[in-house]
Order: C-alpha cells, then structure tokens, then sequence
C-alpha cells in the first residue's frame, strides 16, 4: 500500500506528484501489468535472454 502525508501549508498538486512518484518507484503498475496476461515459460525465458544481451551490450558501451 503506497501513501503519503500531506503538510499542512502543502498544495494538492504537490502531494499528488510526491504520490505518483513513490507509486511508479514502488513498482505497483509493473507487477499489476505484469499480472494481467499469461506468458509460456518458452516466451519468459527468451525475454529474459534478451533483456541480458541488452543489459551486458549497454555495459559495454559504458566502458
């Protein structure tokens, strides 16, 4: 559960963009997206050997 405390001379539009931020850190959207459909183990695994390739590519870059 994500919440915040608002102060007493704090604007609504603050608070609101304070709790959008700590809602997409706190990754609730990505798991509930993530949740929403079913993936075969085969398309998982192939997901994630890219997502490495891509990951050790900008590595690489970096140096």
């Amino acid at each position: 559960m994500v919440g915040i405390s608002v102060g007493d001379n704090e604007s609504i539009d603050k608070a609101l963009k304070r709790f959008k931020k700590k809602y997409e850190r706190s990754g609730v959207l990505k798991e509930f997206k993530k949740r929403t459909f079913f993936v075969k183990p085969s398309i998982k695994k192939r997901m994630e050997k890219l997502k490495a390739v891509r990951r050790a590519h900008r590595l690489d870059q970096n140096d």
